[in-house]
């Protein structure tokens, strides 16, 4: 293995393990905003709470993977991670209010309402994304 791999390698397990303690606390967060429990209804195989998770997760990831590449510290990617973790949160209660039933409607399976929150998710995330490349 090349030298310059392995002086980049515990940089690359420390980026990558903030980023998902990162990704694991914004589950947590937004698994316990949302008034539905997705992994249930996702292990009971419903559609719509996966395409909205799933949405939510990928909104979240864009901007932390962005980060990543532009970053200069680990205190950099944790910061802006916390930043981007509270936009999509707050995406979701956008959603809410565009959407009144989404906490009937996720659950009931309906698909419509979870990939109009996914794409939200998805372009709030990349336009987040976008906002942090400095």
């Amino acid at each position: 293995m090349p030298t310059h791999l392995l002086t980049m390698l515990p940089a690359f397990l420390a980026y990558f393990a903030v980023a998902i303690a990162l990704l694991a606390l914004f589950l947590l967060v937004y698994l316990n905003v949302t008034p539905y429990h997705e992994v249930a209804l996702i292990r009971g195989g419903n559609n719509a709470a996966a395409v909205s998770l799933s949405g939510a997760l990928l909104g979240f990831a864009m901007p932390v993977a962005n980060v990543i590449a532009h970053s200069d510290t680990l205190l950099d990617l944790a910061s802006w991670g916390a930043i981007a973790g509270v936009i999509q949160i707050l995406a979701y209660l956008v959603a809410r209010l565009a959407l009144p039933q989404l906490d009937q409607d996720i659950p009931a399976g309906k698909t419509a309402p979870a990939i109009f929150l996914a794409v939200l998710s998805l372009s709030v995330g990349l336009i987040n994304a976008a906002c942090m490349t400095y």
